[in-house]
């Protein structure tokens, strides 16, 4: 690379460190107080709320009445409906059985079979029910008293929706060939569409009286209507969605279709792989649309096991037919949705049986939790009241129109890692949107707000009670001192609007002392140097000894209450007579700390300081300036520069004991010897060479030994004993060739372990052998 490149690259580091460093900068001001802010929907979740509910935007607002209308019998409920007289009926299983709620909410059973599940239920217009089972169903007409006879049987495998058009007409949403029937008040049936679908799942009717249906396995809606004289239905896709099978429908007083659809579709063709189950009760086959046959034939439920995980959208198609994606997730999934009296989008949700609104912007809201696993179907009444039912367990619910009068959000705990004081509790919301005239007048808080604590992660009686009511933004609390915390908000009134965007609270925890997690001292030789000190001419890097540390090696990043802290790693060079130590320290408090380095002799007792106030958790000094010999390092941490002088506090660690050698050894003793033998008859004399020398150092030990002839190159020797470990080695040798007659000069090197170098030299002259 050429040398203005890496000068550039060096200057474009050096300008994104200074970026980072005035980012992350941590400030001199800040103290150990700090703020539990709660604002988002996600960490609203995490609370517990009653009347209250929890918005997408982060909010918590009061919530529409929600109340508990009956435990029905039953472990599945798959659909709830009102009669032209306003009485509440929801169908499930198993067995098949209907209810019918009373004035007094209490249900009693107006229709079963020995089918599996009373899977739909509808009313014509003079208030006659009719149940459609499955699987293998029919569907019956059950009078008044409860008579039931067959009124149409479409011998198809599930029957899964019932719809009465204007006309009277009764059409039937089928599987698991795909059809529609459409039956006449008389019992007489026809099919009315055949698709290409497996099953057409739910059925509904636009402003124009045109039937849309939802579809299984390419999650479709369609349009299907019958031109005037023409027998045969047409069916138009008004769009495909991405899911697999279209669960709900609903249609809006402006004509916009709502349409809820979950699952992945099948990638490939082929048809859906059904999926088995081994249970207790043997192995179950769980078909494309979800019914369920046992391995002795008999079908157990017309629904999978609800998944734990798949995957859900809503969608909404203009009354021009325009498609947009109003919802996602991939944890709740949408199997219900209805129209609230202000207008919101419901979603009845599993696997956590919660209830959402969704407003045309896309926001929405956690209403209510149900206590049962899903939410199978909505249902609205004339005066603006929802109802729902659910599964695992069966249960009837109502919902609004009138709000809840006072709603109670209990956030969750809050581990504040140390032992705290609690200070001030702050909060903001909106003001409501409509006041009820009883609370024109009132001078009651609307909001009101307590604050617990304890030493246990979970709250429970041994936490402290709670202590309130705060009925201003700003006031301290009087939790005692603990670990965890908690806060609880009542809102009164019943001010549809009223909410609360976020809520802070202050606290200050216990200083303690800065904790170094380890040291490690650099080999001889090794100096660090920061990344902003790199240079185009470095000198060789080498690989640093790291100490244990909580946090990886690299660049780490501490997220806390404080701003994210980066720590670039030194870079370690060799540059000889330097000594080098590298140490891991944090503080719980998150508090800036600054560093001071220590040392001593041996044989000394005193600490001397060789350098304060280091902000870096490293230091490399030139040793020259010591007297050879072994010493002793200290590292002391301080908090100070985030805490007042009479509250900080430090920490001190040694590090391992280490030499410093700055003198080279001695070489003493240096002989070189050569003699001549006769060879070969004495035709021919052979020379030989013997070199002797001893090297010694006073402080560490010899490393390796050499030797030049007449300034050649120098070639490695081995001391006497082989192993070169001891302060004095002694050499003895023979030249690798031998010196022709004239004056030689033999040098020789020996290196310590710090690898200082000490030398000597030897002339001698080689006479004329005589022929």
């Amino acid at each position: 690379m050429p040398k203005s490149h890496r000068r550039a690259n060096c200057f474009r580091f050096l300008y994104l460190l200074s970026i980072f460093n005035l980012i992350y900068l941590p400030s001199a001001l800040s103290d150990h107080t700090r703020r539990w802010r709660q604002t988002t929907y996600e960490e609203f979740l995490k609370g517990t709320a009653h009347g209250v509910a929890v918005r997408s935007d982060g909010r918590l607002e009061l919530a529409p009445r929600f109340t508990l209308l009956a435990d029905a019998d039953a472990s599945y409920l798959w659909s709830v409906r009102l009669d032209t007289k306003g009485t509440l009926y929801a169908a499930g299983g198993s067995p098949a059985k209907v209810f019918r709620f009373g004035s007094n909410g209490k249900p009693s059973v107006i229709f079963d079979s020995t089918d599996l599940s009373a899977q739909a239920i509808a009313f014509d217009a003079k208030g006659t029910l009719y149940v459609g089972t499955s699987p293998d169903g029919k569907i019956y007409r059950v009078s008044a008293g409860g008579e039931k006879s067959v009124f149409f049987d479409p011998k198809t495998k599930y029957i899964w929706d019932l719809a009465f058009g204007p006309d009277g007409t009764l059409y039937v949403a089928t599987g698991d060939k795909g059809q529609v029937f459409a039956v006449a008040p008389d019992g007489k049936g026809e099919l009315f569409y055949a698709s290409d679908e497996a099953h057409i799942r739910v059925l509904a009717f636009d402003k124009q009286s045109n039937l849309i249906a939802g579809t299984e396995p390419s999650g479709r809606i369609l349009r299907i209507s019958r031109a005037s004289g023409k027998s045969a239905a047409e069916g138009f896709v008004l769009y495909e969605t991405s899911k697999r099978e279209v669960t709900s429908l609903t249609v809006s007083s402006s004509g916009a279709i709502y349409a809820a659809a979950i699952g992945e579709k099948q990638r490939g063709p082929g048809a859906a792989p059904t999926t088995v189950i081994t249970g207790p009760q043997g192995t179950t086959t769980v078909s494309t649309a979800g019914a369920i046959t046992s391995n002795q034939g008999q079908q157990l439920s017309p629904f999978a096991p609800f998944p734990p995980l798949l995957s859900s959208s809503i969608y909404r198609l203009s009354p021009d037919g325009a498609p947009e994606e109003l919802w996602t997730s991939r944890e709740d999934v949408v199997y219900a949705l209805g129209l609230a009296s202000d207008g919101r989008l419901l979603a009845g949700t599993g696997n956590n049986g919660a209830l959402l609104a969704i407003d045309g912007r896309g926001i929405f809201a956690q209403l209510s939790k149900t206590g049962s696993a899903q939410i199978t179907a909505i249902a609205s009444s004339s005066s603006g009241k929802v109802f729902l039912c659910t599964a695992n367990p069966g249960k009837v619910f109502s919902v609004g129109p009138e709000y809840e009068a006072e709603g109670t959000y209990e956030s969750r705990s809050f581990d504040s890692q140390l032992f705290s004081q609690w200070g001030r509790l702050e909060w903001w919301g909106p003001p409501p949107a409509e006041v009820p005239k009883s609370a024109e007048h009132s001078n009651e808080p609307r909001l009101e707000f307590f604050v617990r604590s304890g030493n246990t992660e979970d709250p429970g009686r041994e936490w402290s009670r709670w202590f309130g009511p705060y009925a201003k933004s700003g006031t301290a609390t009087q939790a005692p001192s603990a670990r965890f915390v908690q806060w609880k908000a009542i809102i009164h009134d019943g001010r549809p609007g009223d909410g609360i965007d976020w809520v802070s609270l202050a606290y200050l925890p216990r200083n303690v002392a800065p904790v170094i997690d380890g040291i490690a001292l650099q080999d001889p030789g090794v100096r660090l140097q920061g990344q902003s000190a790199i240079s185009t001419n470095q000198p060789t890097v080498v690989t640093l000894k790291l100490p244990p540390s909580p946090n990886p090696a690299g660049v780490v990043i501490t997220q806390s209450g404080a701003p994210a802290k980066f720590e670039l790693p030194p870079q370690g060079t060799l540059q000889k007579g330097y000594q080098s130590v590298l140490w891991s320290a944090h503080d719980d408090n998150d508090d800036e700390l600054r560093y001071a380095v220590y040392f001593r002799g041996e044989n000394e007792h005193e600490w001397k300081l060789l350098k304060d106030n280091l902000e870096q958790k490293f230091y490399s000094w030139d040793t020259t300036a010591l007297p050879d010999g072994a010493y002793y390092l200290r590292i002391r941490a301080s908090d100070a520069p985030s805490n007042p002088p009479a509250s900080t506090l430090d920490t001190v660690r040694e590090g391992e004991r280490f030499v410093v050698d700055n003198t080279p050894p001695v070489i003493d003793g240096l002989e070189v010897s050569v003699s001549t033998a006769p060879h070969k008859g004495a035709l021919l004399s052979l020379q030989t060479s013997l070199v002797k020398f001893t090297a010694r150092d006073a402080t560490s030990s010899i490393e390796r030994a050499q030797y030049s002839v007449d300034g050649g190159d120098w070639i490695l020797v081995a001391p006497v004993g082989g192993v070169s470990d001891a302060p004095e080695e002694r050499y003895e040798f023979t030249l690798a060739t031998g010196l022709s007659p004239g004056e030689h000069t033999i040098a020789v090197r020996a290196y310590d372990h710090f690898e200082n170098v000490g030398t000597a030299k030897k002339t001698i002259t080689v006479p004329q052998t005589k022929p």
